[in-house]
């Protein structure tokens, strides 16, 4: 009975409540505001220069490449205009020493090399069909290069983003360190090295996996108005939604289309109040941050996202071993274990190594519903080396597991709800009927027994949203936001560079027409029909 309570006053200290919920959505909406007027805010609120997300009715072949890790990518994706797509895809580990290359040039080869195989092996045609076709008023350069295949480039490192297809390398991460790629422009890198190739690809827009993942989702799910957020929920997490132009404050550097009205902004939630004003911190989640490799930051991040779950319950799981007053994985005699044996932990144990907890058991525990916690039981033997644990053991652990992945739930509700207030979509007249759809991936949306159900709990006791709105609330899932998400936002790109081309067009030949008293170009051009 000891274990039970102390168990139970443990999880009790998890508990994140309905008041607690309201106030963080508010601090967050606060802080949302306080990142789209200025730099250097807990939410980085990042503009991400792509002014629209699809419908599911684009149509057309895009290539996307994704540089997340120590693979590289390579995609094309049919988009059939139906919110279907075909994809094809190769994948090559990148060589240890490119990671480590004295030069940007020897890494970017490689990368254009990757794209010019896989182009000879699935799109030989774009080869012999790369042609160019006759001047149009909408063509300033003299011809139109649809042959030309758009390609969105997905680069999972730290960026400073000043235009959809512009960016500039502020560090490296993941075991890569090639200092002389440092402040310069990937997407630059990358096509310098195509062209050397002289392959038919223009590298349209620079994306982060969050913003795909809206993108992804807007195209493939129903209805008449697009996604409105799109979250990763798995060993990180962040969202990217879309805003009113109007409340991006802070200066833009780069060339935009203003004609939407809109911008998606990558948040960079995993931030949100490294000030710790209504985040929970229990003793937990302090020995965690201050033994993190990065203290004081990614606040949210830790008390939400796969990688620090598993490692919370393990601190508490080793204050527990350490507590004389309960008998925690430890028995007197095997009278005292359900399994009429003694619990033991191997010496080289994971659950005494920092990390050594995967997330992945804490699913184990919320499904297993046995009543003796049979396949719990058997997982910690299996990944922690714990043998023989007792029944009061597993329900001590699953208690505590619960807690740890509810309270995160419920702070991913946070995020969602002041998101979906921000936009204003539940109390819009003109979509009353439509739902409010969100894009999700990662491990614990995907695989975490009722993540959903439990964020879906916290939305309907959140103000301004309730029983009502929070049924008008569609979570998806949306997968491959580095491969589709990237080709559709390519796609984006393409259209957003043909009006800004063909409007600086028609402006010059307004400018040479009025200096020379002509008046033969119209002030508003219908310049499809010109084609």
């Amino acid at each position: 009975m000891a274990l039970e309570a102390q168990s139970a006053a443990i999880a009790a200290q998890f508990d994140y409540t309905d008041d607690q919920v309201n106030s963080a959505v508010n601090e967050f909406r606060r802080q949302m505001t306080e990142g789209l007027e200025k730099d250097g805010t807990s939410l980085s609120q990042i503009p991400t220069y792509v002014t629209g997300v699809p419908n599911g009715t684009e149509k057309g072949l895009y290539m996307a490449v994704d540089l997340g890790g120590t693979n590289f990518r390579v995609c094309s994706i049919q988009l059939n205009g139906d919110t279907t797509f075909n994809l094809t895809f190769s994948k090559v580990a990148i060589p240890r020493e490119l990671m480590v290359a004295k030069t940007a040039q020897e890494l970017f080869a490689f990368l254009a090399k990757q794209v010019e195989l896989f182009l000879h092996t699935h799109h030989e045609d774009h080869f012999e069909q790369h042609v160019r076709r006759r001047m149009t008023m909408s063509s300033p350069d003299g011809y139109k290069d649809e042959h030309v295949f758009r390609l969105g480039f997905t680069f999972s490192f730290p960026v400073q983003q000043v235009g959809i297809n512009k960016g500039t390398l502020i560090r490296w991460t993941k075991g890569f360190d090639i200092p002389d790629a440092v402040g310069k422009d990937v997407c630059a890198l990358l096509q310098d090295e195509i062209d050397k190739l002289h392959l038919p690809v223009k590298v349209a827009a620079l994306v982060n996996d969050t913003v795909g993942t809206l993108m992804a989702r807007s195209y493939s799910s129903p209805g008449k108005t697009g996604t409105v957020l799109g979250a990763i929920f798995g060993t990180g997490t962040n969202g990217a939604y879309v805003e009113k132009l109007s409340n991006l404050k802070k200066p833009l550097s780069g060339e935009y289309d203003k004609t939407t009205g809109e911008m998606v902004i990558n948040t960079e939630w995993g931030s949100f109040d490294n000030q710790l004003s209504v985040l929970p911190n229990t003793a937990w989640d302090v020995a965690l941050d201050k033994a993190s490799p990065n203290p004081g930051i990614q606040m949210y991040e830790k008390r939400v996202s796969g990688m620090f779950l598993g490692e919370i319950l393990r601190l508490v799981i080793i204050d527990l071993l350490k507590d004389p007053k309960v008998s925690f994985l430890r028995d007197e005699n095997s009278s005292s274990n359900d399994w009429k044996s003694t619990t033991n932990i191997v010496s080289d144990s994971s659950v005494y190594t920092q990390w050594g907890l995967d997330t992945a058991i804490m699913s184990v525990a919320a499904a297993d519903n046995t009543p003796e916690l049979s396949t719990l039981r058997g997982e910690l033997e299996k990944q922690l080396g714990i043998y023989s644990a007792g029944l009061d053991d597993a329900q001590a652990f699953k208690a505590i597991a619960n807690a740890i992945g509810r309270r995160s739930a419920r702070l991913s509700a946070v995020a969602i709800a002041a998101i979906v207030l921000q936009t204003g979509k539940l109390t819009d007249p003109a979509n009353a009927d439509e739902p409010v759809d969100i894009g999700v991936d990662g491990s614990l949306v995907e695989h975490y027994p009722y993540f959903r159900d439990m964020i879906y709990e916290a939305l309907r006791t959140v103000d301004g949203i309730g029983e009502e709105g929070a049924k008008r609330i569609r979570i998806g899932i949306a997968k491959d936001g580095s491969g589709v998400g990237a080709a559709l936002i390519a796609l984006v790109a393409a259209g957003m560079e043909k009006r800004l081309t063909t409007a600086d067009y028609l402006g010059e030949l307004r400018s040479n027409a009025k200096s020379n008293n002509l008046t033969v170009v119209p002030e508003t051009s219908a310049t499809a029909a010109q084609d």
